[in-house]
């Protein structure tokens, strides 16, 4: 301001900076949609058409609530679910107690059959016999009943070997196309 108080009179500058800011807008927005006017429209199509399957999904969703979050519930409705999911509870218990017993007792029979395996054994010491062959014997009864109680295994086909039996990888034949050769031991100062 000056000192007389007067404010300075509104000049031609700054209504040609406004028309030059309204220019270059112009032509900034106008080359931005000339060169994306059609993925800004697509975007935007998308954009409308997303938002209104959420809201449609949001509002499903509020409908088909019991009750609203401040609202109080029923009691016996309370009741029935709790009681429902003590019972539910209860009876995963049980079959988990079911499944640990089946358990204790598999082991039990394996530990009886252990411990039959090797008095069998130091009786067999004790008369002089040998015994790994009743050793690999019960280990075969031992497996049979396992495998009898669980799965039951897949042959196996007869596979014939990758390569023949006359292979050796150090001989340097074989046919391969790697053809790989040790360096010379000379080492770089060896050039005559």
């Amino acid at each position: 301001m000056e000192l007389g108080g007067e404010a300075p009179p509104p000049g031609p500058g700054r209504a040609e900076l406004e028309r030059e800011a309204i220019d270059f807008l112009h032509l900034s927005v106008g080359s931005l949609l000339a060169s994306y006017g059609w993925y800004i429209l697509f975007g935007c199509v998308t954009v409308y058409f997303v938002g209104q399957k959420l809201a449609e999904k949001m509002r499903a969703r509020w409908r088909n609530r019991p009750a609203a979050a401040g609202a109080p519930l029923e009691p016996d409705v309370v009741v029935r679910r709790q009681e429902a999911l003590a019972a539910a509870r209860f009876r995963m218990q049980e079959e988990l107690n079911e499944q640990a017993e089946k358990y204790k007792e598999k082991q039990r029979q394996l530990e009886e059959e252990k411990r039959r395996q090797k008095i069998a054994i130091w009786e067999s010491m004790q008369e002089g016999k040998s015994y790994k062959g009743n050793l690999k014997l019960n280990q075969q009864e031992i497996e049979s009943a396992a495998s009898a109680s669980s799965t039951v295994p897949k042959p196996k086909p007869n596979k014939k070997p990758l390569r023949g039996g006359s292979y050796n990888p150090l001989s340097g034949e074989g046919g391969g196309t790697c053809a790989w050769r040790p360096g010379r031991r000379g080492g770089p100062s060896s050039s005559g």
